[in-house]
């Protein structure tokens, strides 16, 4: 999940998710008490199966935009599994960003609100999860043109969302106080979405079909991740030339 409100940039924009950045992972944790899993395990996992697809591309990430950062849980997965010698973490909420620079002080590892970075053409990859569904329909094209601008030439962006077909996702999003009110975004709108800003789609793909207490079934989820039925999606876009 990630730190948004509405406005891409971060400049105009009320951060509405101020108040959530002190017990973040807490909120998240007790919506998602229902998979019998925590944060901590989909974080991990996203990032996983995100370097395996990247292989598969021919992809090793030297330096990395977490976009929606909020307090930075997904950086030290992405910091462990991709081993990127930079990480830019960007977020609208400043509270979640003096967070995130508390909690992950590593090397390489940096934080910073939208109106603080440019976007830039730097970075080999550009990683989001969770972030759209906050951003109202009308501004989700900018904060598109934020991440391609933000990518070297060729480089991916790596688009996490939650799945609106799935409905245990569905449920886990009403109990969840920052996503009630969210606008969520089906798989095909999210391809159309990065087609439309430029992106050539690389790969789409689905993941966390089972509850902790099937995860015996889990080694089944590589063979239905071309199905768009699992809990989240992930689409891989490259910026063309």
């Amino acid at each position: 999940m990630a730190m948004y409100s509405e406005n891409t940039t971060g400049e105009s924009s009320t951060p509405t998710f101020d108040r959530y950045a002190d017990d973040y992972d807490g909120v998240l944790n007790r919506a998602l008490s229902a998979s019998g899993e925590t944060r901590e395990y989909y974080a991990r996992a996203r990032v996983l199966w995100l370097r395996d697809r990247l292989n598969e591309l021919g992809v090793k990430p030297c330096s990395v935009l977490d976009y929606g950062c909020g307090t930075g849980g997904s950086v030290p997965f992405l910091l462990e599994i991709l081993q990127p010698g930079r990480i830019l973490g960007v977020d609208i909420s400043p509270k979640s960003i003096r967070q995130a620079c508390k909690e992950h002080p590593e090397k390489g590892v940096e934080f910073a609100v939208f109106g603080d970075y440019s976007a830039r053409s730097e970075f080999d990859l550009a990683f989001c999860n969770g972030v759209f569904h906050h951003i109202s329909s009308a501004e989700r094209p900018a904060a598109l043109r934020y991440v391609y601008d933000s990518l070297r030439p060729g480089g991916i962006f790596a688009f996490w969302e939650n799945n609106p077909w799935n409905p245990a996702t569905r449920y886990i999003m009403r109990q969840c106080e920052f996503d009630r009110e969210a606008i969520t975004i089906s798989l095909p709108r999210a391809k159309a979405l990065l087609r439309g800003m430029g992106f050539q789609l690389m790969h789409t793909s689905s993941r966390f079909y089972f509850p902790r207490w099937l995860k015996g079934l889990r080694p089944l989820e590589p063979a239905l991740a071309s199905l768009p039925l699992g809990g989240e999606y992930l689409v891989l876009g490259r910026k063309c030339y």
